[in-house]
């Protein structure tokens, strides 16, 4: 395949930024997008030039470090998957690629396509956590569970945080991911001690990191590579709710 890349530079995040063109010749089907950008800045750097800056780690889905806008939608146009799991074969042969950083005011540019989401770790921080004694470990079946509640609960806890629904969201807003950390917490018994405390301290915290309210559009649920369902968003209102009227 022959591409034509058409990727955000911007030294840092007081400078300005813009899109530059780069030409990729005999890029195989088959390889990951990822890859693809390891072969451009193979090449940039033996061109002495500056190799395109973006975040990876695992690039096995879990990490949720491969934030970035392609072809205008958050990790691409596969659904429910990150862009470590996007590959060239998505992609036609002589096609335009345009690829973004996340365009969020609580995600600031870092360098090109890197981006700042310690926002996140901060809303964690806030109030995801549950008040636990350390020691060995408690028996299996000593707090029951039911399926249905294990499942919503995983279901929640599959969150990467990576911040595609913030960054797909037309008021930037983060309701899903902080609905996602409340529920894996609010449905299971360990996590009833601060109940009422997380709801309240994690919007707070997430309203002063700059997001943006929810509209309930549903763009967030479209991007989200773990598929969190929107349901999680109701749970924080209630959650939230209950801790104010407590």
């Amino acid at each position: 395949m022959n591409i034509t890349l058409k990727v955000w530079r911007q030294k840092s995040t007081s400078k300005p930024g813009k899109l530059v063109e780069y030409k990729l010749a005999n890029i195989d089907p088959d390889m990951s997008f990822l890859e693809m950008f390891d072969i451009l800045n193979g090449q940039l750097t033996m061109k002495g030039e500056e190799p395109v800056a973006f975040d990876h780690d695992c690039r096995e889905g879990i990490c949720g470090s491969c934030a970035m806008y392609v072809n205008g939608r958050a990790h691409g146009p596969q659904t429910g998957a990150a862009v470590c799991q996007l590959y060239m074969r998505s992609f036609n042969d002589g096609d335009t690629i345009i690829v973004e950083p996340w365009r969020s005011r609580a995600f600031p540019v870092i360098k090109d396509l890197s981006t700042d989401r310690s926002a996140f770790d901060r809303i964690v921080q806030a109030g995801g956590y549950v008040s636990v004694n350390t020691g060995s470990a408690p028996e299996a079946n000593e707090i029951l569970i039911s399926r249905q509640t294990q499942e919503m609960t995983m279901d929640a806890a599959a969150c990467i945080a990576c911040g595609a629904c913030a960054a797909a969201c037309k008021n930037a807003s983060a309701m899903l991911f902080v609905g996602a950390q409340i529920s894996r917490f609010a449905l299971i018994p360990q996590g009833q001690a601060e109940r009422r405390e997380r709801a309240e301290r994690m919007v707070a915290q997430m309203d002063s990191e700059g997001f943006g309210a929810c509209s309930f559009i549903g763009a967030c649920a479209v991007e989200c590579p773990a598929s969190i369902p929107l349901e999680v968003i109701t749970r924080l209102n209630r959650e939230y709710l209950g801790a104010k009227l407590h």
